[in-house]
């Protein structure tokens, strides 16, 4: 019997598959080490002795409270909004369809300040909606709804093709035996769909929720850094990074620490086979 190279890699075998090349070790070694040192060299600049006052500072607290809070928010309206949308895409074809995804998408490819520009001109004082907005009284620039819009407006596109991705994957067989049975749309998504799908669901929120934690550009454009309001974690990094710079590598410390979380939540969702 003659082996091919699937036949000898094959599990059934007992044998692993190859790791390829020798050569790519050193690209990949490289890589790892850009990404792993700086996070290391953070850990051996915190000043552990300082480290609880830093990050239990009154300025700290609220920073963190605000991002916690504006974050849990915007993954709601991510979910609340996202869901469709990805059915939307994933389910309906129509002409148009692949400019409308780009489009949806876009905020995960463009500079987040520019999208914090885009939210000021629409929602600020003289912006395409904000100049109506004021006259009734609603001022959402500069205020921590704007926190809330800047963060959902970078994250929402990381539920949507993770939803989408998950919407794919469904066995189209499962749908079109529940429409046979008299079942409506609705109930379709109800009883069918949405059940399916809750692991993508889940790991597109956690994404989501990461997103907006660490968000930065496009809410300083749009909410500014006012204290208790629109200063979000991120926004207290970068300034304490003047003034305080053992502060700075705390709270640097505390994102990386929930990003290293975030990853091990969305990895436990789909773990490798």
């Amino acid at each position: 019997m003659t082996l091919t190279p699937s036949t000898a890699a094959s599990p059934r075998n007992g044998r692993h598959a190859s790791p390829g090349p020798r050569w790519l070790l050193l690209p990949a070694a490289v890589g790892m080490a850009l990404i792993l040192v700086p996070l290391l060299a953070i850990v051996l600049r915190v000043s552990w002795s300082d480290f609880p006052a830093l990050v239990t500072s009154s300025s700290s607290v609220s920073a963190l409270a605000l991002s916690l809070r504006t974050a849990a928010t915007s993954t709601v309206l991510c979910v609340v909004l996202g869901v469709p949308m990805a059915f939307l895409l994933s389910r309906m074809h129509f002409r148009g369809n692949g400019v409308l995804r780009a489009l949806v998408l876009l905020p995960m490819v463009m500079p987040p300040v520019v999208g914090g520009v885009a939210l000021l001109y629409t929602f600020g004082r003289q912006g395409l909606l904000g100049e109506s907005m004021n006259a009734l009284g609603i001022s959402i620039a500069y205020s921590t709804t704007a926190v809330v819009l800047a963060q959902t407006f970078v994250a929402l596109p990381f539920l949507v093709i993770t939803v989408e991705n998950a919407l794919h994957g469904l066995d189209p067989h499962v749908i079109e035996a529940a429409v046979m049975d008299g079942a409506g749309p609705t109930a379709v998504l109800r009883t069918i769909i949405l059940p399916l799908i809750t692991p993508g669901l889940i790991s597109g929120a956690i994404l989501a929720f990461a997103r907006a934690l660490g968000e930065f550009g496009a809410t300083i454009a749009f909410a500014g850094s006012l204290q208790g309001v629109t200063r979000t974690l991120p926004l207290e990094i970068y300034l304490q990074r003047e003034t305080d710079p053992d502060a700075a590598v705390a709270l640097s410390l505390l994102l990386i620490a929930a990003a290293v979380l975030v990853v091990g939540l969305a990895g436990a969702r789909h773990p490798r086979h």
